[in-house]
């Protein structure tokens, strides 16, 4: 029985030594089919592996290109942000230009005025084509957010933290505060003084 043991053993080896000392394949031909299926197999997985590397490798290179050409973007946007607003006051430029060489050749004070008049009026239409607005906030409440405050003044005409007088206006670009309006601010008279 043992031998019967032995020789079923020996069966269930895929290779079994043979007397003259050789060894004896014990695959059939449908192994050998499999394996050749197996070895195709495994070289579809490599070229579609090596096609998935090259699209990632083609995908990151884009990426960066694109980082780049971004960068660039914002670079040049941030130079060149104030290219349009630059080239409107040039026009201010010029017409101060010309209003003080027409000053110079003539006395009449009603031409100077006149030609500041509408440089700033130029100035003006400047500013409002970019968003920038005046603050002249007289008679309004104080806001510290809008207004900073030069003194305080009593006042029995108005109420408490009211702007009594504007001594330069602000300005806010696109509603933020470019420069805030310098004010004198109202307070509540002191009992003893009338």
């Amino acid at each position: 029985m043992s031998n019967q043991r032995e020789n079923g053993e020996h069966d269930s080896d895929p290779t079994r030594s043979t007397p003259e000392g050789g060894s004896e394949t014990a695959f059939s031909g449908a192994d050998a089919e499999d394996a050749g299926d197996i070895h195709a197999r495994l070289a579809e997985l490599e070229e579609l592996a090596e096609q998935r590397r090259e699209q990632v490798l083609r995908a990151q290179a884009e990426l960066e290109n694109q980082r780049r050409r971004f960068e660039r973007e914002l670079e040049s946007a941030h130079k060149y942000a104030m290219e349009r607003f630059a080239a409107e006051l040039l026009n201010v430029c010029d017409s101060l230009e010309m209003g003080l060489d027409a000053a110079r050749k003539t006395n009449d004070a009603s031409s100077i005025i006149e030609g500041t008049e509408l440089t700033l009026k130029a100035f003006h239409q400047a500013f409002e084509k970019f968003g920038i607005e005046a603050v002249e906030p007289t008679g309004e409440r104080f806001d510290p957010e809008r207004h900073q405050a030069m003194t305080t003044q009593e006042s029995r005409d108005h109420p408490p933290n009211t702007v009594l007088l504007t001594m330069q206006k602000g300005y806010l670009l696109h509603g933020r505060v470019l420069r805030p309006a310098m004010v004198i601010v109202s307070r509540a008279p002191s009992d003893g003084n009338a």
